[in-house]
């Protein structure tokens, strides 16, 4: 299905506020609130919106560490690739995984307490034989942004 900008444009305000009330979205978006209901119960069911959560300042928390590592694989077959990916998924301080072209296989974004927890998590992976030839880290020093959003209206014309 190909989304018209009013879509566009509801998504675009979603994801900026996934707690407006119909009403409020309507009026954002100019269109009456019957059939702005409608499009956005459409988004849902056909998964262009995936779901609502709260955006979590760490900071607040207590202290943690970012690092992005990048991984490289003893070997490329489709399996390598699925069974690392497994195993990383059920990594819950693994926040983001991405398959990399270039001079690694994957860019991995881990959010943990201290750096020495970040150690254990990547010794336990490496004694798991999950197929990591080398890995590099990157502690996060600063972050200057972080952007929760998408340019949807940029992207697709909303």
């Amino acid at each position: 299905m190909k989304l018209d900008r009013i879509d566009i444009r509801i998504l675009h305000e979603l994801q900026h506020n996934g707690r407006l009330t119909n009403v409020e979205l309507s009026d954002l978006v100019h269109l009456s609130p019957s059939p702005c209901l409608v499009r956005v119960k459409r988004l849902q069911q056909l998964g262009y919106i995936s779901g609502y959560s709260a955006q979590i300042d760490l900071a607040k928390l207590g202290p943690t560490v970012t690092i992005f590592t990048e991984v490289t694989l003893s070997n490329h077959r489709q399996n390598d690739f699925s069974r690392f990916q497994q195993a990383i998924e059920k990594i819950e301080q693994a926040i983001e995984c991405h398959l990399m072209s270039g001079g690694y296989d994957y860019l991995i974004k881990f959010v943990t307490a201290t750096i020495g927890d970040y150690q254990e998590l990547m010794e336990g992976l490496l004694d798991a034989d999950i197929g990591i030839d080398k890995y590099f880290s990157f502690v996060v020093m600063k972050s200057s942004f972080v952007k929760h959003h998408l340019p949807l209206n940029d992207l697709f014309g909303g």
